[in-house]
């Protein structure tokens, strides 16, 4: 009996690893010339985020930005500035397990809703003057850390 749960464990790890691998995504803090702070409002909860998203297969993480940045806003990558952090709590993401690399960029272009499957509304802000409320995942937490000036890794 107990060779048989030690082999069940096993297996159970076995499969964790195979189909249990938490999503590498990208949360986008985008800059404009004048300083404002790029918001999207998604249409799967109706709420401001950040753009960004998932890193596709082959493509490494500042690629990823410039993709979802030109998706989702239709602005362009001028400079990387910082990494803001790396959020990686299995609950922070209401749809999947994700690790989410969180970057400060800034980006010049005309904000235009390219993806309108995914983003119902784009704005931009002053950072004294976000928009109220919940934003949707831990983005307000990610704003929050970027704009108290930290480095998180959570």
């Amino acid at each position: 009996m107990q060779s048989t749960r030690s082999l069940w464990r096993y297996g159970q790890t076995v499969l964790g690893i195979i189909f249990r691998h938490p999503i590498t995504g990208t949360s986008i803090i985008p800059i404009l010339p004048d300083g404002r702070i790029v918001l999207i409002r998604r249409r799967d909860d109706g709420r401001w985020a950040l753009p960004g998203g998932m890193v596709d297969w082959g493509e490494d993480i500042p690629s990823t930005i410039r993709r979802e940045l030109k998706e989702e806003t239709g602005l362009e990558l001028a400079e990387i500035r910082r990494l803001v952090g790396v959020y990686s709590s299995p609950d922070r993401d209401p749809r999947i397990h994700s690790i989410c690399v969180v970057v400060e960029v800034e980006v010049h272009g005309k904000m235009e809703v390219q993806d309108t499957l995914e983003v119902m509304e784009i704005q931009a802000f002053p950072a004294n003057s976000l928009p109220p409320g919940q934003m949707s995942h831990d983005h307000t937490r990610q704003l929050q850390d970027y704009l108290n000036g930290l480095t998180t890794l959570a």
